[in-house]
């Protein structure tokens, strides 16, 4: 061998050990990146496990908002709740119910249950924060601490008014050119001796053209959304159609005789208590439980108004005025008689679904969707 080959030889010698470490050293980075990538991934998910949680929670509450204490509560028994049904690192996510706070407008002040039921009147906002919980950290200790402590803030409220309404009953309200008063109560659906003319019995044609439909429709409204004004027409439905009529509206009573309608999917409202107010209803001074599991608010239903000029006999189409929120005040009797009344509600209520259109009629400032503000 030349001496020129054995200096290499040597040379190359000399660089096994630095190849080594160097190798070593790269795949322990190599280790602690993916380490670490894998830990972030993790904190991510239990943050957005957190983050729906409260959403959830949020939205809950401010369904329950109705303008009176009894809404403060049961915004706060809704968040718990929902909460209470969420699983995180496979353990129940539970708060206290002084987690849950209200406030006025978006940007607060924050104030308790007890201090929010005072003025109810006037809350429109729920914020749910949920306790902190301590994330461990597998792979990359080091850098980012044994553990992570992480929590989730999320507020909700009512909307703006809306215009588009959703799950309307399909029968309506005849418009006298009367100012309508909070309180009073109004027919839905007048039977022979005061229909509005000949034939035509207050009853739309907008869940489908047959009996069934009309029950259907009124146990659970229909499934479509409409707006007020000119650009939406239906027909009437000809008929008196009194065992539909009564059976959709007795199953909201937890009366299903004759009903095709399951109390699963077409549940009972949690009071069913005849012949009291809304007031009472609301404020939970006159109740009576039902023997199904039942809903809050299904007393509560959406019925468009009708001029009265825009009923003619028999079937015709008739144009939506506008759409009022109306308490059921009684079960349906037997028999083709008698008219269905509902008190004619003056309190923010909040519909479930609907929606704003900014080129649509004109909104109702007394029903609201519950939204996610942040």
């Amino acid at each position: 061998m030349s001496e020129r080959e054995l200096r290499t030889k040597r040379s190359r010698d000399g660089e096994r050990g630095s190849v080594l470490a160097t190798a070593t050293l790269g795949m322990l980075s190599l280790l602690l990146a993916v380490g670490l990538g894998v830990d972030i991934s993790r904190l991510y998910l239990a943050k957005t496990e957190l983050q729906n949680a409260a959403d959830s929670a949020a939205l809950a509450g401010a369904s329950g908002l109705n303008g009176a204490s009894s809404g403060i509560t049961k915004a706060a028994d809704l968040a718990v709740q929902t909460m209470n049904n969420y699983q995180f690192n496979k353990t129940g996510v539970a708060i206290p119910r002084s987690n849950v706070l209200f406030a006025v407008n978006l940007d607060g002040p924050y104030m308790s249950e007890g201090d929010a039921a005072a003025s109810a009147n006037n809350i429109r906002f729920v914020q749910v924060s949920t306790p902190v919980a301590p994330i461990g950290v597998t792979f990359a200790g080091a850098i980012l601490g044994n553990s992570r402590n992480m929590s989730a803030t999320a507020t909700a409220g009512l909307s703006v008014p809306i215009n588009i309404f959703c799950n309307f009953i399909p029968v309506s309200v005849i418009d006298y050119d009367v100012p309508m008063m909070p309180g009073n109560t109004y027919t839905i659906r007048g039977g022979t001796g005061s229909s509005p003319s000949p034939g035509n019995y207050q009853i739309l044609a907008v869940a489908g053209p047959g009996g069934s439909s009309v029950e259907f429709g009124i146990g659970g409204g229909v499934d479509a959304c409409a707006g007020a004004g000119d650009t939406y027409a239906v027909d009437t439905k000809t008929g008196i159609t009194a065992g539909k009529v009564r059976t959709g509206i007795n199953s909201r009573f937890d009366d299903y005789s004759g009903s095709q309608l399951d109390p699963t999917t077409y549940p009972p409202d949690t009071n069913i208590k005849e012949n009291i107010t809304y007031a009472q209803y609301r404020d939970g001074t006159a109740t009576q439980s039902p023997t199904h599991t039942g809903v809050p608010g299904r007393r509560l239903v959406i019925i468009p108004i009708v001029k009265l000029s825009e009923y003619d006999q028999g079937r015709n189409t008739v144009k939506f005025n506008r759409f009022g929120v109306f308490f059921l005040k009684n079960k349906v009797s037997n028999g083709n008689g008698g008219d269905i009344q509902a008190e004619y509600v003056n309190d923010i209520v909040i519909s479930g679904k609907g929606g704003y259109d900014p080129n649509g009629g004109a909104a109702n400032n007394l029903m609201a969707i519950p939204v996610l503000y942040k």
